[in-house]
């Protein structure tokens, strides 16, 4: 019910020291399913010393590339990027969920707007495909990415932002902020904050000139980066955040106290892939993700944190609370749909359905 498919690995390069760029071999009759837009991301799974593991990553190539490829950073007590890291080769075989996300914007040959990119680290992964498809997509476009990092050692895609840089001349601009190394121009050196943004925005970029902006980097490089282009005028709904599950502090809930003569279960029914299945659980204790999954139905999910949007559903009956959401627009929410994972249920009915998209 999950959707994975097994997809063989067809090239594993080196971006840095602690980071690959890992493609895949989609056959023909796939195809279809592997088709992307720029900035969604993978849901990858491996069975690591035993244990069903599962994460996300974002695709790095232009959809007119026709090549499915993610960046895989390794990161601190990582279990799957360090294995990914170590292990990965060409041949090697991953069971890969088809794409998913929402971080991008539609394009039209048409328009003549001027992007914005606010990027740390990894974070330059899905920026990397809305940039490359924009500048393809839109002849009179323009993009301006800020992209942070400790140094030059440390930035991905380097080689391939440099080309970018050189093809698209007179409608990329692309500076970098390293933490780490020392540069001329003292606007480049440290981190990306909302004061150092502030300054770009003083200095450097005419926010007027801003048709949308990108961010995506650790949570408070978000925040920060987000305020300061509101804060300069830039409208709310023109900005669009992508967050990484391993860039949130870990979440605990706290149950709600169920009042005296209330119902302390919830019947939960859930619609998957055209079948639906139903089971009980004891309200406001545990998230509908890991009530299903106890249940033994294989429902959709990556990071639990509400981050990724894997387990994404719509509540079509009943009601549930959602811890966190970093995954899903206000208008999302608006129309209904939830992070399973984060969805606590709080009514004595639950219905969800994870097969509407819109």
């Amino acid at each position: 019910m999950s959707k994975f498919y097994p997809l063989t690995v067809a090239k594993v390069k080196h971006e840095t020291r602690d980071a690959i760029a890992v493609t895949f071999d989609v056959p023909a009759e796939l195809k279809p399913q592997f088709a992307y837009q720029q900035g969604q991301h993978l849901t990858l799974r491996a069975m690591i010393d035993g244990e069903d593991v599962r994460r996300s990553y974002s695709i790095c190539s232009a959809v007119q590339d026709d090549t499915l490829r993610v960046a895989i950073k390794r990161v601190g007590g990582g279990l799957f990027s360090s294995w990914a890291n170590e292990h990965l080769k060409p041949g090697a075989t991953l069971d890969v969920m088809p794409p998913m996300g929402h971080f991008n914007v539609p394009l039209d040959a048409q328009s003549e707007r001027h992007y914005l990119a606010f990027a740390a680290g990894s974070g330059i992964t899905p920026i990397l495909s809305i940039v490359k498809t924009t500048l393809l997509a839109e002849p009179k476009s323009r993009f301006t990415i800020v992209y942070g990092n400790r140094a030059s050692s440390s930035v991905i895609f380097r080689d391939e932002l440099t080309d970018l840089k050189d093809t698209y001349m007179d409608r990329l601009k692309l500076v970098y902020v390293m933490s780490r190394e020392q540069q001329d121009i003292e606007l480049f050196n440290g981190r990306i904050t909302e004061e150092k943004c502030g300054h770009f925005l003083k200095h450097w970029i005419d926010i007027r000139d801003i048709d949308v902006a990108f961010i995506c980097g650790p949570e408070d490089m978000m925040h920060g980066v987000s305020r300061a282009l509101q804060d300069a005028g830039l409208a709310k709904e023109k900005i669009r955040i992508e967050l990484f599950a391993a860039s949130i502090p870990k979440h605990e809930h706290k149950p709600r106290k169920v009042e005296a003569g209330q119902q302390h279960q919830t019947e939960v029914t859930v619609i998957m892939d055209g079948n639906a299945a139903s089971f009980t659980m004891d309200k406001d204790k545990e998230s509908l993700l890991d009530a299903g999954l106890r249940a033994g139905i294989d429902m959709r999910y990556s990071c639990k944190g509400g981050v990724c949007s894997t387990c994404r559903c719509k509540v079509l009956d009943g009601q549930v609370e959602m811890d966190v959401n970093y995954a899903l627009e206000d208008y999302e929410v608006a129309r209904g749909f939830v992070l399973s994972c984060q969805s606590f249920p709080i009514t004595d009915k639950v219905v969800v359905d994870f097969d509407i998209a819109e």
